[in-house]
């Protein structure tokens, strides 16, 4: 008789848990490795029902200081819920592969404090799952630094080019109409 307690809960448990990922939406399927750190990031369990900017980096391209407008950005809209993901990537060939080197451009030379991910493919066949959902709901990058406005579905809203500065009104206009959006 015990037993059959015990298993109830657990079972309570295992229901729960699938019909939490049986509702989040195919953007937020897998998970990715901090910038610098051991841990990973449950794409589902951070982002999903939030709205969220994702963005392509490379330490050294020339949009690299616009980590400085992105961080700004997402200290004026966190405390309304906004997320934000940077992705670094070596596809246009501006990334060093040294976690630890892009960590420091990040992190020190820019002061990013948003989410930022190991290096990852974001485009083509090899690109992680992320980038490939995001390429179907609207296009792959084109450049470092493309960025993409996601509403609390996990659906596209807005894509940006790299020569779209994150203090431009319809990039602002776009991140808003997320953070409005309902989950």
């Amino acid at each position: 008789m015990p037993l059959r307690w015990l298993a109830v809960p657990a079972l309570v448990l295992a229901v729960a848990g699938s019909a939490l990922a049986a509702g989040c939406p195919p953007l937020y399927s897998g998970s990715l490795t901090r910038l610098h750190a051991k841990d990973s990031i449950d794409l589902c369990q951070r982002f999903a029902g939030k709205p969220l900017v994702v963005v392509n980096t490379a330490s050294f391209c020339g949009f690299a200081p616009q980590f400085k407008g992105l961080e700004a950005l997402y200290q004026r809209y966190k405390g309304q819920g906004l997320e934000m993901l940077g992705v670094p990537s070596n596809d246009f060939k501006q990334e060093s592969g040294d976690g630890a080197e892009t960590a420091k451009v990040c992190y020190v030379n820019y002061g990013v404090t948003f989410t930022m991910t190991e290096m990852q493919k974001v485009r083509g066949p090899d690109a992680v799952h992320l980038f490939k959902i995001l390429a179907e709901q609207s296009s792959s990058p084109k450049w470092n630094f493309y960025k993409y406005v996601v509403d609390r579905q996990g659906k596209v809203i807005g894509n940006f080019s790299s020569l779209t500065k994150p203090d431009n009104p319809e990039f602002i206009r776009a991140v808003e109409q997320a953070l409005a959006s309902r989950p």
